[in-house]
């Protein structure tokens, strides 16, 4: 039997199709009653208008309520303020057509190309300092790797203080060192509400013991082990200026990005934290200023 010939819909046809399925997750999502959506509806046929066009004109939805929907249907998340628990600074995650989120997006094709291309799966995040803003650009940058579509998981590494999990929102509970300690087990990673390819491994029990604990055995296996599971694994590191638990990791990482606060790194710092980290065996892949 001959396999049926399927044509493509009619340019007018398609574009009903693709208006109704905004109106569905517009209803899903809470943004309008069955009620509006009928109303909408009625408009976007009278009119010949699209149906978020016409939801807004009505006074219905805001901009932002269409293209988070438009986001929706062709798989690039991200969610509205005051949802999902996250940092407003979280700018990735919120505002992801803002100017900052595209020097993100090009620093993410930067290492894409740099460093990802060559095979590698994994990158370290590192400051001289907790106030050069290292965390907050992890957290961004997971975010940013994350609505590309590919497996990524943000692991905070910095034993000491770790700020990923109030950065997400998680509940305060075991994590990185507790596994090194062989006291939890991979549950510990946490999925990020709202966006289905972004895992966060915590930091964890402060211990009386991180750079021991980051220089053991079990890093290395657990590494190995995250490598095979992800597509993108980052490391938020603890601030140079914190001790050198930074360099136990940043061997295991391969490469490591730093990053820098404008007015406030010290060039010196930085240079060192440069030198340090190549003689444990990293290579630095590159360097970011960040401005508050």
């Amino acid at each position: 039997m001959n396999s049926p010939i399927l044509s493509p819909l009619p340019a007018d046809v398609a574009a009903d199709v693709i208006d109704t399925r905004m109106g569905t997750l517009l209803v899903e999502s809470g943004k309008l009653t069955a009620e509006n959506a009928e109303r909408v509806l009625r408009m976007h046929r009278e009119l010949g208008i699209r149906y978020g066009e016409a939801a807004m004109r009505l006074g219905l939805v805001s901009e932002d309520d269409i293209r988070q929907m438009l986001a929706r249907q062709f798989g690039y998340p991200y969610v509205q303020p005051g949802e999902a628990g996250l940092s407003p600074r979280l700018v990735a995650a919120y505002a992801p057509f803002s100017p900052q989120v595209e020097a993100l997006r090009a620093i993410r094709s930067q290492l894409l190309l740099r460093w990802f291309a060559r095979g590698r799966r994994t990158l370290a995040i590192a400051g001289a300092d907790p106030d050069d803003g290292a965390a907050l650009f992890a957290a961004n940058l997971a975010v940013v790797f994350s609505q590309l579509g590919e497996q990524t998981l943000l692991v905070d590494a910095n034993l000491r203080g770790g700020r990923q999990q109030d950065l997400f929102g998680l509940k305060p509970g075991p994590g990185l060192s507790d596994l090194l300690a062989g006291r939890a087990d991979l549950d510990v990673i946490a999925r990020v509400p709202g966006f289905g390819d972004l895992s966060v491994l915590p930091a964890g029990t402060v211990p009386p013991n991180p750079q021991e604990l980051l220089s053991r055995e079990a890093l290395r296996s657990l590494h190995t082990l995250l490598e095979g599971r992800f597509d993108v694994v980052l490391y938020d590191l603890a601030p140079f200026g914190a001790g050198a638990d930074a360099l136990a990791a940043a061997g295991r990482a391969g490469g490591v990005l730093l990053v820098a606060r404008k007015d406030h790194t010290r060039v010196p710092d930085a240079a060192r934290m440069a030198e340090q980290l190549v003689e444990a065996g990293a290579e630095v892949v590159g360097a970011v200023v960040m401005e508050f």
